[in-house]
């Protein structure tokens, strides 16, 4: 069966700086897969060249198997690929729900009658059904982060890249997005996931891969990819003995 999404010996440099070097990956539909790495390792790059926010210098990507290299990014959100970012930007002087209905209507492509039952449900599975008339300049980091995750599900995704959703939150907070992720997860959504929370990570994906100046370092079983002793020493800071 062919990988949902694939990436076939992509580059992408800044003059002398290569964040992505010959990274080849495939993410099977229905996976969760984690991704780590120091600061400056090519993680956010690597969402950039799969979402179209960035073109990468060689290689080639591939979605659904279609060659998506040189497609649009609102081409791609339309076939399936929705991102989270960060740090949330909601639109803040729309209501939760308007925000939503901004991701049904352009990120999907669907009409504004076919978006509303959608992103009510999503609301709900959100965990922000009682905040969709609000302003969401209003909410807090947390309802931020939901909204920003919820949002991303409006676009109807078929693969769903999230990034460090869980920066900023509490143990309790984390602990809460990521039984959201879970819900998502498996309603068959496929996940990839940046994250620094480590056992977030660890209790939510299936398999790991490590990133280290713009190369995969490491890939496979979340806990047997963690006691590597090169992810412990690029990673962790731990020596190799």
């Amino acid at each position: 069966m062919a990988a949902l999404l694939a990436l076939d010996r992509v580059d992408k440099s800044y003059g002398a700086l290569k964040v992505a070097d010959s990274v080849t990956l495939a993410v099977d539909e229905g996976e969760a897969l984690g991704v780590i790495g120091p600061n400056g390792a090519g993680k956010s790059t690597l969402f950039n060249l799969i979402t179209g926010d960035v073109a990468p210098d060689s290689g080639r990507i591939s979605f659904a198997g279609a060659d998506i290299t040189a497609m649009a990014a609102y081409r791609r959100s339309r076939l399936g690929i929705g991102r989270s970012y960060q740090i949330p930007h909601p639109f803040a002087n729309m209501t939760v729900f308007e925000n939503l209905l901004v991701g049904g209507i352009f990120g999907a492509g669907r009409g504004e009658k076919d978006s509303y039952p959608h992103c009510a449900e999503v609301l709900e599975l959100a965990g922000l059904i009682d905040k969709a008339n609000l302003p969401a300049g209003s909410l807090t980091l947390l309802q931020r982060k939901r909204l920003e995750l919820a949002r991303a599900l409006a676009m109807r995704p078929r693969l769903l890249l999230l990034d460090e959703i869980g920066g900023g939150l509490t143990e309790h907070e984390c602990n809460e997005l990521v039984e959201t992720v879970r819900a998502i997860h498996a309603r068959g959504v496929t996940i990839v996931w940046i994250e620094h929370i480590v056992h977030v990570l660890l209790s939510a994906a299936s398999r790991l891969i490590v990133m280290d100046f713009g190369q995969i370092l490491a890939q496979g079983e979340p806990r047997a990819v963690m006691a590597d002793a090169r992810v412990q020493e690029v990673y962790m800071g731990i020596p190799a003995s």
